[in-house]
């Protein structure tokens, strides 16, 4: 009984330690949740304008350029998976790998070559483990991106993507990363960055509408050299922030979950504890009295 009780202490102690650590990890995530939150939100309307303008230009120009142009028989992709430099997230970077999987399968499916780039250190284990080939990886922000970690992205799979398939290049560009709906919803999502796919969410014109005229100056290519680089700079950079929340919403409501396991166990050895406890007493109280009795009949029969 006396080392049955000594495991269950012993346990207890050890359940009661890594409750300290998983409470630590939740209270940390949410501080940094709020300021991920924030961020993103931030980010959000310069996001739209630029996307507004880019839109504006592919649409109300016949300039033909590389960026929103569809190639002609393309036959290789880059894929940017979005995953976390650090576990302890649930499920989250497996959904991210998961979603992609199941992007690469569909490219695979139209007869195209699939180039994988990530940025995070789980995506980047997961297939360095596999011995999957990665073509360009990037980490130590996932959970505090920065501007500088979105503009090399963006620049590395832009000249690809202006690169000839056959010098190496790419014919389109996907983003698959988790997109942040609210604490407890967070979806795994997939655009396709280029060729140009704008989605503006707005009602299409009424036919007496009239619809505006734009002058470009220089001219239409001049402003889509320029406002294109930007534009997918600033997506990659939104995808990074919101994917950042998703993250530490994923982590605290983890170790949200974690804690409250180790206080059942907690409980649960406390009560077997006891248990123990009481059937050592009651041996011993069973025990004196037994012996209280031989020495009681030892004595009567001198």
């Amino acid at each position: 009984m006396g080392a049955q009780l000594r495991v269950y202490r012993q346990r207890i102690r050890s359940v009661s330690a890594m409750k300290k650590i998983t409470r630590a990890f939740e209270l940390i995530a949410t501080s940094r949740m709020v300021k991920a939150q924030q961020r993103t939100l931030a980010s959000a309307p310069y996001t739209q304008a630029i996307t507004r303008a880019v839109s504006a230009v592919a649409t109300y120009s016949d300039e033909p350029h590389p960026l929103t142009s569809e190639k002609p028989g393309a036959d290789r992709a880059a894929v940017l998976l979005v995953t976390s430099d650090r576990g302890l997230a649930g499920a989250y970077s497996s959904n991210v790998i998961k979603e992609g999987d199941r992007l690469h399968e569909l490219l695979r499916e139209e007869g195209k070559e699939v180039d994988t780039y990530i940025a995070g250190r789980k995506g980047i284990a997961f297939y360095t483990f596999r011995h999957r080939p990665i073509a360009g990886q990037w980490s130590g922000h996932s959970d505090s991106p920065t501007y500088d970690m979105a503009k090399d992205i963006a620049k590395t799979l832009i000249d690809k993507f202006l690169h000839p398939t056959e010098a190496g290049g790419v014919d389109e560009i996907h983003i698959v990363y988790t997109r942040f709906v609210n604490m407890v919803t967070q979806e795994p999502t997939v655009i396709r960055m280029l060729p140009l796919e704008v989605v503006e969410g707005e009602e299409p014109p009424e036919p007496d509408d009239v619809l505006p005229l734009y002058e470009f100056e220089p001219s239409a290519a001049v402003v889509l050299d320029s406002l294109l680089p930007k534009y997918v700079e600033a997506r990659i950079f939104n995808a990074l922030l919101t994917s950042a929340a998703s993250e530490l919403a994923a982590r605290q409501r983890a170790m949200k979950s974690a804690t409250d396991n180790a206080e059942q166990l907690i409980r649960k050895y406390t009560r077997l504890a006891n248990t123990a406890r009481q059937a050592e007493i009651t041996q011993e109280i069973s025990e004196i009295v037994g012996g209280a009795g031989a020495l009681a009949d030892a004595g009567a029969t001198h």
